[in-house]
């Protein structure tokens, strides 16, 4: 926080208005520069300076306070990741449904999730109540959820006998190991504590409850498919709305020692 209690330099105003330039408030930028211009001679420039303050106390309330000038390329690598990995599911999806066979293969079969325990980490959570979670949550959220997904995808791996579709599920794995890693990455960044990883590759025992039934079992694969393409579009969006919060320029700081 900024205390104003006597005469403020023109030097450090300047400085203020090219901080405002650089988080793309052009307007205001050009609107508090011609009121410098415009000030009295010799006079104070206070009443300048404490609405400056207050507006940069607005334009940085929805800032997250980071210390780690790479958190926001940290953000961008794991929103590249995402999207990658929604483009290797759509690669995927067919051959390994038509894996399944039918129905698993019909376009216009779209079954209601399976009883019993709750298998696959289900993205199905209400928008605004997912929207409301603190970012720190809805990153642990998605780093759980893709921990388990990767230790369900490497079960399946080992069941599946095609040869080219276990190498595209490979492929895939590494890259979702890739992303829980990444998304780890990030919490440490903002300053948040990363879970613990999951060091097991079979699935939890709450998982596979479908494992000793054929049909059940591929009804788990099938929404596990579903799942993870509702997972990826909503950590693309997740993680684009982080990075828009994150400032470009993270290191500014002012010293107002004697002001």
């Amino acid at each position: 926080m900024i205390f104003v209690t006597g005469e403020i330099s023109i030097d450090v105003f300047h400085c203020f208005l090219t901080y405002l330039f650089h988080v793309s408030f052009f307007p205001l930028y050009n609107f508090l520069l011609s009121l410098l211009d415009c000030g009295t001679e010799g006079g104070s420039y206070r009443v300048l300076c404490a609405t400056l303050v207050s507006l940069f106390h607005i334009v940085s309330s929805d800032a997250l306070n980071v210390t780690d000038p790479l958190a926001r390329t940290s953000i961008q690598k794991s929103y590249d990741l995402t999207k990658y990995l929604e483009h290797q599911l759509r690669s995927l999806a067919g051959p390994y449904l038509n894996y399944l066979g039918p129905p698993f293969n019909d376009p216009d079969f779209n079954p209601p999730r399976a009883g019993g325990p709750e298998t696959i980490p289900s993205a199905s959570v209400d928008f605004h109540l997912w929207r409301n979670l603190n970012d720190g949550l809805r990153l642990a959220e998605n780093h759980r959820a893709y921990s388990l997904l990767l230790c369900y995808l490497r079960s399946i791996d080992e069941e599946v006998a095609r040869t080219e579709l276990r190498r595209s599920l490979g492929r895939f794995c590494t890259s979702l190991q890739g992303l829980v890693v990444s998304i780890a990455g990030v919490m440490s960044s903002l300053g948040y504590q990363p879970p613990q990883e999951l060091v097991t590759s079979s699935p939890p025992t709450a998982m596979g409850f479908g494992r000793g039934n054929d049909f059940l079992r591929k009804m788990e694969d099938f929404w596990l498919l579903k799942e993870l393409q509702i997972w990826l579009w909503r950590s693309a969006k997740d993680f684009n709305r982080l990075k828009r919060k994150v400032p470009s320029v993270v290191a500014f700081r002012v010293e107002s020692r004697g002001l």
